[in-house]
C-alpha cells in the first residue's frame, strides 16, 4: 500500500502567488559572496535546492546601507541586483518562489570592515562586541526606512517574488522593539514597533500588493527582565500581520544569539509552542512559518497537520539533503540524508570565513562544481560495470566511497574489522546531544546496502588479502581509520589510561571506581562530550584538564561553547583550565575513593594526575583512579605501509585523523578518482 502524499510537498498560496511546496530554504550566512554581491556560487547553491523541490528560497540577508557590514562577505543590496536576477532565472523552471531578505544588523554588526560607527536605537553596547554604537536621530531613521524601500525596489527590478524583512536575532528592527536595547525617550521609545511598521509600510508600497511581503520576527529574546517576551510578541503579531503575507517565528536576542540555530543539545523543532501561539495571535491573517531545527519530515508533517504552522523552514535539513522534497514526492523518504544538527560545517559566522557546507554532504556550498553524485538515478543500483572495488574499513570515508561507487554501477565489497559499520560516528554517538551523530553512519550503511554493497564484518584484512584482490583485477581503497597515540604519557606501574573513542565504544564499566581525569588538549566536542557523559551517567567524580582559558574552546565554531561550560558546571565537572597533564600515578584502583592527604602526595596512593599551569608553571595534583585521553589520534596506516605501494588509494583518518566532514569528502573524492572523473568535489582540495 502506497503512502499518502506528504503535506509538506503540497503547493500553498502565499499572498497572490503560489509556492510548489510548503518547505522554505531560509536565509543564512554562506560566505559564498563575491565581494558583497550574490555570486554565481550563491545561484548554484540556491537553485540546487529549488531543483530538489523546495517551495520558497529566501536569500542571504542583504544589508540595506553600506555602513552595515556585519561580516566580511555579507551581501549589500546595492551590489546584489545581477545575482538576484540570475537566481530568479535559475529557479524559474521549478516554480520556486524567490524572496530577498533585507536587513540591518545595527549594534550587533561590526565596524571592522566598514570602519564606521554602528547604528542602534540607544547607545547601549552589544554584549558580545562591547562596542558602543551611535544612537540614530530622526533624520537617520528616516534614511534607514528609505534604504529599505530602495532596496526593495531594486529586488523587484530583478524579478524576485517578494521581500523578507529581518527582525530576528541580529537586526536593528528587533533592537528597536526591545527594552534591552531601546531606551529612547521619543516616539520610537514610547512605541517600540513604530520603526518596524514604517519599514513594512514603505516596503509594501515599493513592491506592490502582488508580491510577497514577509517578516522574520523574534518572538522571545529569552531575557524576560527587559527583552521581548512571547506575550509581547503576540500583541506585535496582531498589529503587524495585516500588511504581511508570510511570517516566520524565531527566537533569540543579544543575550541568546546561539539559541537561534543551536546544535543537537537543544531539542529539534524547539519553536513549536511559540509558533502555535503566534499563529493563534495572527488569527488567520498571514501564512505562518515554523523555524527552529526542523529537520525531520515526520515532525514537519505533524506541525502542518495539527495547525501549528502553514509552512516549515527546513534550512539545515536541505543543506544536508538538497533533494529532500523531491525524495519525499518520489516516496523514498529513507533516502533523505539526515541532518545531525552538529553545526560543524554549516555554521560559518566566525573569523575563519569558512564556506557553508555539511559534514554529510560536502558538495553543499560547492554546488557549482559537479558531480554531486556518481549517478542521477536515486531508484537503485545500475547494471554492474567496470572493475570491482574492495574498500577496507566501514567508517564514514569507506561507506561514502562505497556508496558512490555502487551508485555508479561498480561491484563493491566492504571489509570491516568490527561487528558493524559506522566507525567513529557510531562510537561518538553516546551522551547528551550526541545521539544524532549515529544517524549519518546508519544512513550511509543503509544506502550502501540498497545499492548492493557486500559487507564482511569481523574481518581483518591483511596485506596478502589486498595483493590477492589486486591480482584478480580488483581496485582497493583503504579507509582503515585511526588509532590512539602511543606512549603519550610516561609509563606507570598500574596505568588505567583509556583512549576516549575506545571508552565510548566499550562503556564506562571499563573504568575502575574512583575519580576520573579527562585530558583534553584539543578542545573539541570529544573532551566535553565524554565529561558530560561520565558525570551524568556514572558515580565517578569527573575533572577535565584543558590548556585553554575555557573548556571546549573549539565549540565556539558550533555555537555551543557557553552552553557547554554551563552544562559542565551544572553536572559538577571540575575544570582545570590553562593546564596540561605532566605526570600520572594512578596507584591502586581499589583505593580510588580515598582522600589524598598532604603526606600521600607523590606516593601513588590512591593515585593522582599532576597538572601544570601553562602560564605560571605551578603544579597541582588531582585525585585520580583513571585518565581518559582525548588527545589527537594517529593514522591507522599500518596496512598501507606493509603493502608499500604509494599508488594505493586512501581516504579519511588513515590519511590524517580529522573530522567527519573530511572523511566523507575524501571518501567521495577517492570514489570519483576510481571512476576516472576529472571533477573535484568542492574547493576543499
Amino acid at each position: 500500500m502506497s503512502r499518502p502524499p506528504y503535506l509538506i510537498t503540497e503547493p500553498v498560496a502565499i499572498g497572490s502567488l503560489q509556492a510548489p511546496a510548503r518547505v522554505v530554504f531560509g536565509p543564512h550566512e554562506t560566505n559564498l559572496g563575491h565581494g558583497r554581491a550574490i555570486s554565481p556560487r550563491h545561484v548554484a547553491y540556491y537553485s540546487r535546492r529549488a531543483k530538489g523541490g523546495t517551495g520558497v528560497v529566501i536569500t542571504e540577508t542583504a544589508s540595506v546601507t553600506a555602513n552595515d557590514w556585519p561580516y566580511e562577505r555579507a551581501p549589500l543590496a546595492t551590489d546584489c541586483l545581477p545575482g538576484w536576477r540570475s537566481l530568479v532565472e535559475a529557479c524559474r523552471p521549478y516554480g520556486t518562489l524567490v524572496l530577498a531578505a533585507l536587513g540591518h544588523a545595527g549594534s550587533q554588526g561590526s565596524s571592522a570592515f566598514s570602519q564606521e560607527a554602528m547604528w542602534a536605537p540607544s547607545p547601549v553596547a552589544d554584549v558580545v562586541s562591547r562596542e558602543p554604537p551611535a544612537q540614530l536621530d530622526r533624520a537617520a531613521i528616516e534614511a534607514l526606512v528609505a534604504s529599505f524601500s530602495w532596496a526593495a525596489v531594486e529586488a523587484m527590478s530583478a524579478g524576485l517574488h517578494g521581500i523578507e524583512i529581518d527582525s530576528g536575532a541580529w537586526s536593528i528592527l528587533r533592537q528597536f522593539q526591545s527594552g534591552l536595547t531601546n531606551q529612547r525617550g521619543d516616539g520610537y521609545g514610547d512605541d517600540k514597533l513604530l520603526l518596524t511598521r514604517q519599514v513594512l509600510s514603505a516596503v509594501r508600497h515599493a513592491i506592490g500588493s502582488d508580491r510577497v511581503l514577509a517578516l522574520r520576527l523574534s518572538c522571545d529574546e529569552m531575557a524576560p527582565w527587559a527583552g521581548i517576551t512571547p506575550e509581547q510578541a503576540a500583541l506585535a503579531v496582531g498589529e503587524l500581520t495585516p500588511d504581511l503575507d508570510l511570517l516566520t517565528i524565531v527566537r533569540a536576542g543579544p543575550y541568546s544569539t546561539g539559541a537561534y540555530r543551536p546544535d543537537a543539545h537543544t531539542s529539534a523543532a524547539f519553536n513549536l509552542e511559540i509558533c502555535r501561539a503566534m499563529r493563534l495571535a495572527a488569527a488567520g491573517s498571514v501564512r505562518v512559518v515554523l523555524q527552529g531545527s526542523v529537520i525531520d519530515p515526520e515532525v514537519a508533517e505533524a506541525a502542518l497537520g495539527d495547525g501549528t504552522c502553514d509552512l516549515v523552514e527546513m534550512t539545515r535539513a536541505q543543506i544536508a539533503e538538497p533533494r529532500l522534497v523531491a525524495l519525499l514526492r518520489a516516496g523514498t523518504p529513507e533516502q533523505v540524508r539526515p541532518c545531525i544538527l552538529c553545526n560543524q560545517a554549516c555554521r560559518v559566522r566566525d573569523n575563519r570565513n569558512p564556506i557553508v557546507s555539511c559534514v554529510g554532504e560536502p558538495s553543499s556550498g560547492y554546488d557549482s562544481q559537479e558531480p554531486y553524485e556518481a549517478t542521477p538515478d536515486p531508484q537503485g543500483p545500475s547494471v554492474p560495470h567496470g572493475p570491482s572495488v574492495m574498500v577496507v574499513g566501514a567508517g564514514p570515508a569507506g561507506l561514502e566511497c562505497a556508496r558512490v561507487l555502487a551508485g555508479a554501477g561498480r561491484t563493491v565489497a566492504v571489509a570491516e574489522r568490527t561487528r558493524e559499520p559506522g566507525g567513529v560516528p557510531l562510537r561518538a554517538a553516546t551522551g547528551p546531544g550526541r545521539e544524532r551523530i549515529r544517524a549519518l553512519g546508519d544512513w550511509l550503511a543503509a544506502e550502501c546496502r540498497r545499492l548492493g554493497v557486500d559487507f564482511s564484518f569481523d574481518t581483518e584484512v591483511t596485506a596478502a588479502d589486498v595483493e590477492a584482490a589486486r591480482a584478480q583485477g580488483w581496485e582497493v581503497v583503504l579507509a582503515t581509520g585511526s588509532r590512539p597515540f602511543p606512549d603519550r604519557y610516561p609509563p606507570v606501574d598500574t596505568p588505567v589510561v583509556v583512549d576516549a573513542l575506545e571508552l565510548l565504544m566499550s562503556g564506562p564499566g571499563r573504568l575502575p571506581p574512583g575519580p576520573v581525569v579527562i585530558d583534553d588538549p584539543v578542545g573539541d566536542q570529544v573532551g566535553v562530550g565524554v565529561a558530560e557523559w561520565l558525570a551524568g551517567g556514572t558515580d565517578h567524580a569527573v575533572s577535565i584538564v584543558s590548556p585553554d582559558p575555557v573548556a571546549g574552546t573549539l565549540l565556539a565554531r558550533t555555537g555551543d561553547l557557553a552552553d557547554a561550560n554551563v552544562r559542565l558546571q551544572r553536572a559538577g565537572v571540575t575544570r582545570l583550565l590553562h593546564s596540561r597533564v605532566r605526570a600520572i600515578d594512578l596507584g591502586d584502583p581499589d583505593l580510588g575513593d580515598a582522600d589524598l592527604g598532604d603526606a600521600e602526595l607523590g606516593r601513588g596512593v590512591p593515585g593522582h594526575v599532576e597538572v601544570e599551569d601553562v602560564w605560571t608553571g605551578e603544579r597541582t595534583r588531582l585525585p585520580a583512579a583513571s585518565l581518559v585521553d582525548c588527545g589527537h589520534r594517529l593514522a591507522e596506516d599500518s596496512l598501507y605501509r606493509q603493502i608499500g605501494d604509494p599508488r594505493l588509494l586512501r581516504a579519511g583518518d588513515c590519511v590524517a585523523p580529522r573530522s567527519i566532514l573530511e572523511a566523507v569528502l575524501e571518501g567521495r573524492r577517492v570514489a570519483f578518482q576510481v571512476l576516472g572523473s576529472r571533477a573535484s568535489v568542492g574547493a576543499h582540495g
